[in-house]
């Protein structure tokens, strides 16, 4: 009966450790989203007609010439979580410092979404992010379906440099 006792706790334990780091990860999401909301009312109209997006909490960047970042985020598909990712990028060139972001990708159809969710998906120099401030969905424009919005957390980075964001993608397992 101990050990029954023991294996059972041990099991809560586990769920009480692992349910809450999703939560916690969906929380962050809803934060993102409150917050880009905030700073420009009419990211509203994007993240409710954009078919799909990706939502990145919190991606640390840093460099010294050579430069990465990496970042994980939650994707949506018509406002419903259907996966997990995460964000790699390398950059090369006069670059000091460090900093923190939160970062949005848009997809504007299936097809930009279905790209993204192949894990085939990356960046390079063309495609850049636009920094959140007021009445910046005013100007935001799909390009090949995607649209980028970050907006800074802290940190202080100077940067010339070029280079790409690479994703993964891992769909989110159904409950039974």
């Amino acid at each position: 009966m101990r050990k029954l006792t023991s294996g059972l706790m041990g099991l809560s334990a586990l769920a009480l450790v692992s349910l809450p780091a999703q939560a916690q990860k969906e929380a962050d999401v809803q934060e993102v989203i409150q917050e880009f909301q905030k700073k420009d009312p009419g990211m509203k109209t994007f993240f409710e007609d954009a078919y799909g997006y990706a939502v990145f909490p919190n991606v640390g960047k840093g460099g010294l010439v050579v430069g990465g970042a990496h970042g994980d985020g939650l994707v949506y598909e018509r406002g419903k979580l259907i996966g997990k990712t995460s964000l790699t990028a390398v950059t090369f060139g006069l670059q000091a410092g460090g900093q923190a972001f939160r970062e949005v990708i848009f997809f504007k159809d299936k097809t930009a979404l279905d790209d993204f969710t192949r894990g085939n998906f990356e960046f390079q120099g063309g495609l850049s992010a636009v920094a959140l401030k007021e009445g910046v969905s005013k100007s935001l424009n799909y390009n090949k379906g995607v649209a980028v919005v970050s907006a800074a957390k802290g940190g202080l980075m100077a940067e010339a440099s070029v280079g790409g964001q690479k994703f993964k993608y891992e769909p989110v397992k159904e409950n039974p």
